[in-house]
C-alpha cells in the first residue's frame, strides 16, 4: 500500500498542488472555480499559470477565513456562521497580493517543460497572436497545450512527484 507523501507537522502551505491543477484544468474540469476549457483545444501556458494563481489565492483566502471564523466562534462560544466566512474571504481577497501565493512564472515554465518531456502535455496545434501593448510590435504567437493520454493515465503520486520519473530519484 502506498503512503501519501506529507509532512509530519504543520501540513502543506498550499491547498492543492500545481501538477494536480494542470491535469484537472487541461482535462476541462475547471478546478476551484476556474473556467472550463475544451480539452481538445487546450490552453496557453500563461493562461494556465494565471488560472492556477487565481485559484490558489481564492482557496487560500477561503481557508484562512474558515480558520479565523472557527477560532472566533470557539472564543465566543457560538456556532460557526457561513456569512462571516464569506465576509472574511472577501476581506482576505482584497488584501492578498498576487505574488504572495504559489510559484513565479519562471518556476511554472520549468515545471511545465518537465511535463512536456514526460509526454503528459503536448501542443494542440492551436495558436493565437500575442500583443504586448499597442506601441510594440506583435510578440511570438501563444501556443495552446493539451493533456495527453499518458498524462491522463498517470496517477496522483506520479503527478505529485514527476521528477522522480524523469530522473529516477
Amino acid at each position: 500500500m502506498a503512503e501519501l507523501l506529507k509532512p509530519k507537522r504543520g501540513g502543506f502551505l498550499r491547498p492543492f498542488g500545481c501538477g494536480w491543477f494542470i491535469r484537472e484544468f487541461l482535462s476541462g474540469n475547471g478546478p476551484y472555480d476556474s473556467p472550463k476549457i475544451d480539452p481538445a483545444a487546450g490552453a496557453p501556458q500563461a493562461f494556465i499559470f494565471q488560472q492556477y494563481k487565481n485559484a490558489l489565492i481564492r482557496e487560500t483566502a477561503k481557508d484562512r477565513a474558515t480558520r479565523a471564523e472557527e477560532k472566533r466562534a470557539a472564543r465566543e462560544k457560538r456556532i460557526i456562521d457561513p456569512d462571516n466566512i464569506d465576509e472574511l474571504t472577501n476581506e482576505y481577497l482584497e488584501r492578498m497580493p498576487y505574488k504572495a501565493q504559489g510559484c513565479r512564472y519562471h518556476s511554472f515554465v520549468v515545471y511545465f517543460s518537465t511535463l512536456k518531456r514526460l509526454g503528459w502535455v503536448e501542443l494542440s496545434g492551436a495558436v493565437e497572436p500575442s500583443l504586448f501593448q499597442r506601441q510594440y510590435s506583435a510578440g511570438p504567437p501563444r501556443k495552446y497545450y493539451r493533456i495527453t493520454t499518458a498524462g491522463r493515465t498517470a496517477g496522483d503520486t506520479a503527478w505529485a512527484n514527476h521528477n522522480s520519473l524523469l530522473y529516477g530519484s
